[in-house]
């Protein structure tokens, strides 16, 4: 069987291999194709033991500030308390300032009517009048300081501000009516301070 030449001389082509070049630069991609990236990401310049030193000294210098920062504010915070404290004793302590210089007066006046009943020539009627201008003194003090009376005659009965003593049979009043205050209470700003004693009416039997 005869050969083809055109075939034979491709086929040879084909078969050699390709010539090394001699080109630096090739060599080096083909080596180390990452070194084009490396030369452009050169390495971060080295810390030296000075400038480690420095930077720990203005750390120290820095926490030191904060700190002292801190221990002003817990101590301006310790006086405010200190202050509150104090405030809130006084408070308390003198709370009834006020009551008490508006009572001084009242107590004036019941001296100065003590006073003038223990005179034999004494004019019950003058005697009369004083006390009943001393009782109404005291009660606008106490007034004034939001302690009123509860006085709930012919009022239903309230179990809440009234305390019951005993129990009349009415015909002339509905069931559960104060018919007599024994004893007059009182409430300071809205809230009980004492109840009043009363009667109270019930159905005839």
């Amino acid at each position: 069987m005869k050969s083809n030449p055109y075939k034979d001389a491709q086929a040879a082509q084909m078969l050699t291999p390709e010539p090394i070049t001699d080109d630096a630069d090739a060599v080096v991609l083909v080596a180390n194709p990452t070194a084009e990236v490396a030369l452009e990401n050169p390495a971060e310049p080295v810390v030296t033991a000075e400038e480690l030193a420095a930077a720990l000294v203005a750390a120290r210098t820095d926490a030191e500030a904060q700190r002292e920062q801190v221990l002003r504010v817990r101590a301006e915070l310790e006086n405010i308390r200190r202050r509150h404290v104090n405030e809130l004793e006084k408070a308390h302590k003198f709370a009834l300032e006020g009551f008490a210089r508006e009572l001084l007066q009242v107590r004036d006046s019941l001296e100065l009517g003590h006073q003038a009943a223990l005179d034999a020539t004494a004019n019950v009627e003058k005697l009369r009048e004083g006390t009943e201008l001393t009782l109404k003194l005291l009660g606008d003090v106490m007034e004034k300081f939001g302690v009123t009376a509860v006085d709930p005659l012919e009022q239903p009965f309230d179990p809440a501000f009234h305390q019951a003593i005993s129990m009349q049979p009415r015909a002339d009043v509905a069931p559960n009516t104060v018919v007599a205050v024994v004893q007059k209470g009182y409430v300071l700003n809205g809230r009980l301070v004492r109840p009043a004693m009363v009667l109270v009416s019930s159905a005839p039997s």
